[in-house]
């Protein structure tokens, strides 16, 4: 009988697992269905000689003790840019600079540059509490198992060492929406709405929504980069952290296959055994590691007539539709925004003036409607990192909101409609741009399903959201890695801790199976 672990999915979780798992002394093979590991982190040409990060293009939250027990800089990755400010884009000029908990700009109040002095010293330091929790599995509800109540109890110790005042806020901010945060802390509209946008990026939610505060801290876990929050841009894209990892991954002894995609998972009396590939073969395993997201995991390659019903259903009504756009721009020279100087270029720019403005692009995505004024997160990589273009070129990549799976009259009819409107709002802020561009890109929802296969082409593979968060994630029943099918184990951004490059849910996922306590 063979001991071999199968991870299916070459993303960073993945590479994550694979590489914990290898340097444990397993014999793991990691089955990736595209012809390059990475995932949804990936580099890829999008036109001749021009590179751009695919999907996710700026680094949030990985996880610094995996970056060091993997040795990822040895193994190649290196940062082109380190703790980026955001700058918030106004129309005419006068935008507003955000460095860590320093402001400036647009005729900020010196009121308003006290009170985020104020906001940075918590929401880095309850961000620093959930980058300690998202290091764990997170222990199941249960009154009849002492380990599990053991396991709450300790949780609540860092949370209570903040402080009886600090712990009443962090309770009450948790759960409520970042537009009634943003209220109590700040009056400054462009300075509401940069920090609003951090809480709603890549997810189906608009500053009214609850738990917004919650996505925001998850956003600032990590303080990789030096900075609690910190924004970074890896030399030569995304694509450059996954394959440190791969890297990382082969030298403990993994073996990775691209162009391998899985049919389906083989069940022998209710447990996985193995897989077998779209060619027909089959690879018997003592283990199977699934870093597909939990539709396709379950409903597609178990198959739902391999799990309890009750548990499909779950599974069925896990929240996972995507609601945002990734717009890719090779231009012929540098773009110029307004009163934007060189060294600011290479920043993280955005186009949120107001929470208002973020909400109402929102408000369309309810009604099956793209954003006729979306909001966007602006990288230009080639400032810092000029490799990924010809000398001459840039690359624009915007993570553009909102833009709904189901597009009224479907994506076919309006994929140029919302890309003229992307670029409508650029040039605003970028006058002339348009004439700049040489190719463009637009991936929706739709092209991020089937490109990454993803299922809804939900980046986070499920809404982040309280009641789809920590030992509820994905369901119940199947949080803290292990499943319902006995030798399956999910180790992707559907389990606890969710979406984002932080390789936590790779590391506490091989923890589960090789049975250490995280």
């Amino acid at each position: 009988m063979t001991d071999k672990t199968i991870i299916i999915g070459a993303g960073h979780n993945g590479l994550v697992c694979a590489a914990y798992l290898a340097k444990a002394g397993r014999d793991v093979l990691v089955l990736e269905a595209a012809d390059q590991v990475g995932g949804a982190a990936v580099t890829r040409e999008f036109a001749p000689g021009c590179n751009v990060s695919a999907a996710a293009h700026l680094l949030y939250a990985l996880d610094p003790q995996i970056s060091k027990a993997l040795g990822l800089e040895q193994h190649g990755l290196k940062l082109a840019a380190t703790n980026m400010n955001t700058v918030s884009l106004a129309q005419d000029g006068n935008h507003l600079v955000i460095s860590g908990a320093e402001v400036s700009g647009a005729g900020i109040s010196a009121e308003d540059q006290a009170s985020l002095k104020k906001y940075r010293r918590l929401m880095d330091k309850f961000a620093a509490l959930m980058g300690k929790f998202n290091q764990k599995a997170i222990p199941r509800i249960n009154p009849d198992s002492y380990a599990d109540l053991w396991g709450l109890a300790k949780l609540a110790v860092p949370v209570r060492l903040l402080g009886k005042k600090d712990m009443e806020e962090f309770l009450r901010l948790a759960a409520i929406n970042i537009f009634d945060a943003m209220q109590e802390y700040f009056d400054h509209p462009m300075l509401k709405g940069a920090l609003a946008l951090d809480a709603v990026l890549g997810t189906n939610l608009g500053t009214r929504s609850n738990n917004s505060v919650f996505t925001a801290l998850q956003r600032a876990s990590s303080n990789f980069g030096g900075a609690q929050g910190a924004v970074c841009q890896p030399h030569g894209g995304m694509g450059a952290v996954t394959a440190a990892l791969a890297k990382a991954a082969e030298a403990n002894g993994a073996e990775i296959r691209t162009s391998t995609p899985v049919a389906s998972i083989v069940m022998d009396s209710g447990r996985a055994t193995g897989v077998i590939l779209e060619d027909g073969s089959q690879i018997d395993a003592a283990c199977v590691v699934s870093n597909a997201d939990p539709k396709t995991t379950f409903l597609g390659l178990v198959g739902a007539r391999n799990v309890e019903a009750g548990f499909v259903q779950k599974i069925s009504n896990l929240r996972a539709r995507g609601n945002v756009a990734k717009l890719h721009l090779l231009l012929n020279g540098a773009p110029s925004f307004n009163g934007v100087n060189e060294g600011q270029l290479g920043q993280r720019l955005v186009i949120a003036p107001s929470m208002e403005y973020i909400e109402h692009a929102f408000n369309s995505a309810k009604y099956g409607e793209y954003s006729e004024n979306p909001a966007m997160e602006i990288s230009v990589p080639t400032i810092a990192d000029p490799s990924l273009a010809p000398a001459g070129n840039h690359v624009l990549s915007v993570v553009v909101q909102y833009a709904p799976l189901e597009l009224k009259g479907g994506w076919d009819a309006g994929r140029q409609g919302f890309m003229d409107r992307c670029m409508t709002v650029l040039e605003q802020y970028a006058p002339g741009i348009r004439a700049q561009v040489e190719h463009s890109e637009l991936l929706t929802a739709v092209d991020i399903e089937r490109e990454f296969r993803i299922t809804g082409g939900h980046w986070h593979h499920a809404e982040l959201a309280l009641d789809q968060a920590l030992m509820l994630r994905p369901v119940p029943g199947a949080a803290q890695y292990k499943t319902p099918v006995e030798g399956l184990f999910l180790c992707g951004a559907g389990a606890h801790p969710g979406g984002g490059v932080m390789g936590n849910a790779g590391k506490n996922a091989a923890n589960a199976i090789l049975g250490n306590k995280s």
